[in-house]
């Protein structure tokens, strides 16, 4: 079965409810399914208590008190009761489909790590997980609002067990580029990577960012940002869910079709220029004509 850790922020306000529901969503998988909560933060060895989830309230931390990626994530290896390990942010709904995936594919594979894409919704209320059909209710919510996040917004991660384990450099969860490190490093030890996105809805409730000082800017901004991107290298270890090996669709493991077309990280940012600037120089004439065709008409109304 499946061993599912997580972090959480305090339990407090709208946070304490979208946390819940994502741990309860996880619960619900499968009788067998183990979660593993790190930190002590306000409110998590009361949920702990209440849910039957495993509390580690000891984590290493920064300055800030910003928990590190490699302390939880080793521990979770260390301790988890099955080989097949799920990290995912603790505002993530995972569902029956979740689970389906994961076995069609550790079931034929032994080293992978297995990501997908987030369905963004707004859910301000607890759901209730003893109500038939919740798990229908919530992905009409996801496809109805159809606010898919991109390829490089990755929130949940299954992998092999051992295959982080004491490898991770010296990011903090919470801020940007570890998650694209995560894909990076497990294709750079030629692990299956799979994504999971065209057969998985996984739902992030949205939430603000004042547990950040400095708000949003300071979360994708700030120190401990530069630093975590610092660790990428200059995108030498940053791969998103386009430079996955497989996807899979309808159950069955294919080739990714679009994995040819994804540059070298180093490429991509002379490569975007170069053709941006090139369509401005080739359109120029057609926005010239244009803006000379505005003005007349301007005038003509005048």
């Amino acid at each position: 079965m499946l061993t599912l850790f997580t972090t959480p922020k305090p339990f407090v306000g709208h946070v304490a409810v979208i946390q819940r529901n994502a741990l309860q969503s996880w619960k619900s998988l499968h009788p067998h399914v183990e979660v593993i909560l790190f930190g002590n933060e306000e409110g998590a060895a009361a949920v702990c208590r209440e849910l039957g989830i495993r509390h580690v309230p000891e984590v290493r931390r920064n300055g800030y008190g910003t928990k590190y990626l490699a302390s939880i994530f080793d521990q979770a290896q260390e301790m988890a009761a099955h080989d097949v390990l799920c990290y995912a942010n603790c505002d993530i709904l995972l569902m029956g489909d979740f689970r389906r995936a994961v076995e069609a594919v550790s079931s034929i594979q032994k080293n992978f790590l297995l990501a997908g894409r987030r369905w963004d919704v707004d859910i301000q209320a607890p759901l209730d997980f003893q109500r038939a059909g919740w798990e229908d209710a919530v992905r009409h919510l996801a496809l109805q609002t159809n606010r898919q996040r991109p390829a490089q917004w990755i929130d949940y991660f299954v992998f092999s067990k051992g295959l982080y384990y004491q490898k991770a450099p010296e990011f903090v969860i919470g801020r940007p580029g570890w998650d694209n490190w995560l894909i990076w490093f497990a294709l750079s030890s030629r692990a299956a990577v799979v994504d999971l996105s065209s057969d998985v809805c996984a739902v992030h409730q949205n939430h603000d960012y004042s547990y950040h000082p400095e708000g949003e800017r300071g979360v994708w901004q700030g120190e401990e940002a530069q630093e975590n991107y610092r660790l990428l290298q200059n995108g030498r270890k940053f791969r998103t869910l386009k430079s996955a090996v497989y996807v899979l669709q309808s159950g069955r493991l294919r080739a990714n079709p679009s994995r040819w077309m994804v540059l070298p990280a180093r490429h991509v940012r002379g490569w975007f220029y170069r053709a941006w600037f090139s369509f401005l120089n080739l359109t120029r004439p057609i926005r010239h004509r244009l803006g000379l065709k505005q003005e007349a008409l301007a005038r003509k109304s005048r």
